[in-house]
């Protein structure tokens, strides 16, 4: 989490900085510069912060872009003020387009880390579900898949029961819901409970055992997360299954 607010800060720093930055550097060649060309150059300006950082550092560096136009570029020189109908129209077109393509450039990087994320997702199932198929014992598969859980969902540890169920801690369902007791959990508004979450396993439809998930603190795993988290653990359920019907044969 650290990492992320630091990167997100240093996008707000550089979209109050860079228009202010880039247009100091254009001032003395102005007079070889359209105002439109200008206006161009800071575009690019506003659509490269906002790739790198986040929607609001894109907004902000439209706005910024705007603001240093209007004061070096616009007769009276060094003055927030426009006086011509042309700058008015280049600086308003200069704000709406940087805005625009800022939302543009950070949906653009939105879907590129779901694209990273569900091929992470897809990974993280082919390599269990490849075990599954050739490990000798279901107990290797079990400790993968505990592995994989405490990566995925962020938790403190996680650990495997075999067989009968003891108490009523909080279940994660086979939807991705998170219950505690009947009442739904609401996970994205108040991370996972701060205490043990049974994640049920079974095979060809029989109870096998549970995941016991222990949380961190804070932690949000997305819907798309848990519902990976239960197809792992269905993984584990097929290899226990296997090695059950194996032993019926013997």
């Amino acid at each position: 989490m650290p990492r992320f607010l630091n990167r997100d800060l240093v996008a707000v720093v550089a979209a109050l900085l860079a228009p202010l930055a880039v247009a100091a550097l254009i001032v003395p060649f102005r007079a070889g510069f359209s105002n439109t060309n200008v206006a161009l150059i800071l575009v690019v300006v506003v659509v490269a912060v906002a790739a790198a950082g986040n929607r609001l550092a894109g907004a902000l560096a439209a706005v910024s872009a705007a603001a240093w136009f209007d004061f070096f570029f616009t007769q009276p020189y060094q003055r927030f003020s426009i006086t011509k109908a042309a700058d008015v129209q280049t600086a308003v077109l200069l704000l709406v387009v940087g805005l625009v393509t800022s939302q543009l450039a950070a949906w653009a990087r939105r879907l590129k880390v779901i694209a990273v994320t569900d091929a992470d997702y897809l990974a993280r199932l082919h390599d269990v579900a490849a075990l599954a198929q050739s490990a000798r014992s279901p107990g290797t598969v079990i400790n993968q898949v505990q592995s994989q859980l405490t990566d995925l969902l962020n938790l403190r540890g996680c650990r495997f029961e075999y067989g009968t169920l003891l108490g009523h801690p909080p279940r994660l369902e086979q939807d991705g819901a998170v219950t505690v007791g009947h009442r739904h959990w609401d996970v994205e508004r108040k991370g996972l409970p701060d205490r043990e979450i049974e994640l049920r396993t079974f095979g060809n439809g029989r109870f096998y055992g549970r995941f016991m998930l222990q949380p961190t603190p804070g932690s949000r795993p997305s819907l798309q997360a848990r519902l990976v988290a239960v197809t792992l653990a269905d993984q584990a359920g097929h290899a226990l299954d296997v090695a059950a019907a194996s032993r019926g044969k013997e």
